[in-house]
């Protein structure tokens, strides 16, 4: 059993972002990963802003990217790039933050003049960081992604079976074979 960090670098909490990361953390969990979920958004901005590397939400925040054998990073897209407050919490890590971990990219927006952030904004960060090896990532456009009034979630059926795709070979990269057949 793998243990994922589910870093959702949303700066709202009923984000489609943040709620189609949770839905997936999910899957990982039914394939046997022990999931820790980490929202940048409850780091205190003062930490953040400031640059306050012994705030303690900084220390955890680092203690769980080092304890993390994958990693799984959701942003919405502002500007064809990630959200500031996943930058913010990025430039305080330890430069090899990621050294040795598995990593899976995902991101939203509302265009898809925005499909390429992940592989011209983020992977060239998380790579730099030494990211054993950053599986393909995948866009997802907020129109796809339904929040229904009872808090359930659906996708539309293309992205979520290459939601699915991209989860399960996240997955399998971390030394477990997927044993679901599809996302609900």
């Amino acid at each position: 059993m793998a243990t994922v960090l589910s870093v959702s670098g949303s700066p709202s909490a009923s984000s489609r972002t943040n709620r189609l990361l949770r839905h997936l953390d999910q899957r990982l969990a039914a394939q046997g990963h022990q999931v820790i979920p980490l929202d940048v958004r409850t780091i205190p901005a003062e930490a953040l802003l400031g640059a306050d590397f012994q705030h303690p939400a900084i220390v955890e925040a680092t203690e769980l990217f080092a304890r993390a054998d994958g990693v799984v990073v959701a942003t919405p897209v502002y500007k064809a790039s990630y959200s500031g407050v996943l930058k913010a919490l990025l430039d305080l890590l330890p430069q090899y933050a990621l050294t040795g971990k598995t990593v899976l990219p995902l991101a939203t927006g509302g265009t898809t003049a925005h499909v390429l952030a992940i592989d011209y904004a983020l992977r060239p960060v998380l790579n730099s960081m030494g990211a054993a090896h950053i599986v393909q990532g995948w866009f997802t456009l907020d129109k796809d992604i339904t929040v229904h009034e009872d808090g359930t979630l659906s996708v539309v059926a293309t992205s979520t079976e290459a939601l699915t795709q991209v989860v399960d070979q996240f997955s399998a990269a971390l030394g477990r074979t997927p044993v679901l057949a599809a996302a609900s």
